[in-house]
């Protein structure tokens, strides 16, 4: 019983040293975004005082810089709307780079997906040797960091016209490989008798892939569809590079540049780019973790 009673306590006080350690991860993990939106809320007056005031004095050789002594502080004393006032009415750029982002990212993954949901059937339903060197050509450009591609996309996008464009974007971003072999790997667990059943039953090759791989594959689709977007919410090298007007960058690349003017905008633009990456997240994260643990049709 005494025997028992100690390796229970030993379980319990694992479970809680674990809990607790997962919960400081956490906290620690959440600190910055809650700190972001909850100083977006403070008057330019508050947040002067906790940070200092952003100073540009480069016709004087001096550097910006941010006051050294720093004054962390997650409650305001008093709420205020100013800071998201001028970045949704007064200032029409922010609003125009927010714009830009959803141009650049909703084709990229609405098409990606599309794409690769065909480009995986055809992966998983036909075997072969050609096919093979196919795929494992896909898997060494998923591996390849996009720094690697970044001159192969520029000439190309130069040979076909589309330089400076958003095209130079949309078109590699929608022909990427990422989703082509998740979804491959989902497809491929689908059992075959799935397959030979419907064929029975007369149905044709599109009939197939309509009425039973894309059901089972929607909620491997939908987490995948919301890795991409994430993905490309974020990107600053490709319009650096490929965009030739400043009047095309996405808030991404923007964000860096608000710094340089006015905390509080930052902070309050901080918080209007982050909305629609939560508002998905907290929306498919259901479907995020029942495609991740999809097993062919069988949910484990």
């Amino acid at each position: 019983m005494k025997h028992f009673l100690s390796r229970r306590f030993r379980e319990g006080l694992a479970t809680t040293l674990l809990f607790l350690l997962a919960l400081v991860a956490a906290i620690l993990f959440i600190m910055p975004t809650v700190l972001t939106i909850t100083n977006s809320f403070m008057t330019e007056k508050e947040i002067t005082a906790n940070y200092g005031a952003m100073i540009d004095n480069a016709t004087q050789d001096k550097k910006t810089y941010i006051a050294e002594d720093l004054n962390l502080k997650f409650i305001p004393d008093r709420v205020s709307l100013q800071q998201f006032a001028t970045v949704l009415f007064k200032s029409p750029d922010y609003l125009l780079k927010f714009w830009n982002s959803v141009i650049l990212v909703v084709p990229i993954t609405v098409f990606q997906i599309l794409l690769a949901a065909v480009t995986a059937y055809g992966f998983s339903r036909y075997r072969g040797r050609l096919r093979e060197i196919i795929f494992f050509s896909y898997i060494i450009l998923m591996l390849m960091p996009y720094q690697v591609t970044l001159v192969p996309n520029y000439l190309v996008s130069d040979w076909l016209g589309i330089l400076g464009t958003r095209w130079a974007i949309v078109l590699p971003g929608i022909f990427s490989p990422f989703s082509v072999y998740l979804l491959t790997k989902v497809m491929r667990r689908i059992p075959k008798a799935y397959y030979e059943a419907a064929r029975l039953d007369g149905a044709s090759e599109l009939q197939v892939f309509l009425q039973i791989c894309l059901p089972l594959c929607r909620s491997a689709m939908l987490s995948v569809g919301l890795l991409v977007f994430i993905d490309y919410w974020n990107m600053v090298e490709q319009p650096l590079i490929l965009l030739g007007d400043e009047d095309q960058y996405p808030l991404s690349v923007f964000l860096s540049q608000i710094n340089t003017g006015d905390v509080g905008l930052a902070f309050a633009v901080a918080v209007v780019y982050m909305i629609p990456a939560l508002l998905l997240f907290l929306y498919g994260e259901e479907y995020l973790v029942e495609g991740i643990t999809y097993s062919g049709g069988v949910k484990g």
